[in-house]
This record gives structure tokens, sequence and C-alpha cells, in this order.
């Protein structure tokens, strides 16, 4: 079995962020971490592998130049190769783009069976690219797993939300999500991070992917940032002294907050 895990390099969540003067994140003024969902995806599809003997992770990345590193955490963990979608025209792309661009990408992987993704990136939440990945590829998507299993030429997921659990199987070829209950990442082992300096990383543009550079980019985008402000400070909250007529008071400070 081959097994492509989808993999994003983003801001670190913990690090200063700021906005470019296109309202595009400005990476390079932001901590660079591999995205902490994409480790999930990376050991699910580990595990997979472990269970089934002969199968072979191919980490899948699309992003700049640095987002190498993310590549090779990802192959520390123990994946085996990765492919690496670089271009400059890349920048500012929206999820339908990059879906789409993912979607050529994960094509150049020969023979693949199954596509792990986390549900959500952290920079941009949108939490659709694996289910429109899916669609573009025709394939099933068993979205939002917190346990993965696969056994012959069937894949099993189990989805736990507030309504309930949903048990979800299809057939490979297939795409899955899994969400940030779904396990426990690993740490790279000190022979693990010697190895990944030797495993193999295919670096490709928009012309190498067969990507037209009209479909990706800020200047195509469905959906831009027209403007953007900072978070408001917290401000004290009111406080209500109870004279006997508190639940007056806390009722009518909620209808002016129009709350009921």
């Amino acid at each position: 079995m081959k097994i492509v895990t989808l993999v994003k390099q983003v801001a670190d969540t913990y690090s200063e962020r700021t906005l470019a003067a296109d309202h595009t994140l400005d990476r390079e003024a932001a901590e660079a971490v591999i995205d902490e969902i994409n480790e999930r995806a990376v050991e699910a599809a580990l595990q997979i592998k472990e269970a089934n003997d002969g199968s072979e992770v191919v980490v899948v990345c699309m992003g700049p130049d640095r987002a190498t590193d993310a590549i090779r955490k990802a192959l520390s963990m123990g994946a085996d190769a990765a492919v690496h979608l670089s271009d400059d025209a890349l920048h500012g792309s929206c999820a339908v783009q990059t879906a789409k661009a993912l979607t050529a990408l994960i094509g150049t992987v020969e023979g693949w069976d199954l596509v792990i993704a986390g549900n959500s990136a952290s920079d941009g939440q949108t939490g659709a690219v694996p289910a429109m990945i899916a669609d573009l590829l025709g394939v099933p998507a068993l979205t939002h797993a917190n346990e993965l299993s696969v056994e012959g030429s069937t894949v099993t997921a189990k989805r736990e939300t507030d309504e309930g659990i949903a048990h979800l199987t299809a057939e490979l070829p297939a795409v899955v999500s899994v969400g940030e209950k779904s396990n426990e990442p690993r740490y790279p082992s000190f022979k693990g991070i010697m190895a990944a300096k030797k495993k193999p990383v295919t670096t490709l543009d928009l012309a190498g992917a067969g990507i037209d550079p009209s479909t990706v980019g800020l200047a195509n985008a469905l959906s831009q940032v027209s403007s953007a402000a900072p978070k408001p400070p917290k401000t004290a909250g009111e406080k209500v002294t109870d004279e006997g007529d508190g639940g007056a008071k806390i009722a009518e400070f909620l209808v002016g907050q129009k709350l009921i």
C-alpha cells in the first residue's frame, strides 16, 4: 500500500504574526513549524504502514522553500519519501486553488492508495480542503476521523461528534482526514533524524507538477482578505451587586447585549 500524507508548514501560533501589505500572512516574519494536526496525520499513516507490511508513506507538501523543515520532520518520524511543490506563484492561493494544486501533486505519486490529511490547518481553519481533494480525485472522503484502520482494500474510520459516533467505511483509493483526538504523534528518534537526511525529496515547481499558473495565486484567488484589524484588548466585565433585584439586572444586561 502507498499512503500519501499531506503536510503543511504554518506560523507558530505562539509567535508574533503580522500581515503583509496584501493582507496575507508575512511568513518570513513568523516562526515556522509543521502543523500539529499534520503530525497526527503522519502518525496515522505510520500506524497503518506498521500494520501492513510492505507499505510506504509519501509526504506531499505545498509551500515555500523553508517548508522543507516540516517535510524533514515528517521524514524523521518515519515517512519514506516526499514531494514538495514550491513556487512563488502559489503565494496567496485560496482553499480551492490549494485543493486543486495538491490534487495535481498527489497525481505525481504513482500507485497511491490512500491520502491522509489533518481535518483543518491551524492558519486557515477552512476544514474543507481534504473533502475538495477527494471530490477532485473522484474518490470517497472519510473526514474528521478519530480512529483509522485499513484491512485489505477497505479503510474504516470512526468519527466522534457531539451528536454521536459514526462508523465509516470505503474501498480504496480514498481520502481521510484525522482530528485532534486521533492519536499522539511520536517523537523522532536520533536514528530517524539522521535517516531523514538521506530520504528522497522531489521538489517541483508549477510547470513540473503540470499546474497552470493562472489557476493559483492571490490575483486569481476566489477569496481574499480585504482588511484586518488587531483583536481588541480584553475589558473588565460588568459586575452586578444583588440587592434583591440581581436577576432583573442580569436579564436587563442580557437584553442589552441582544442575547435574550
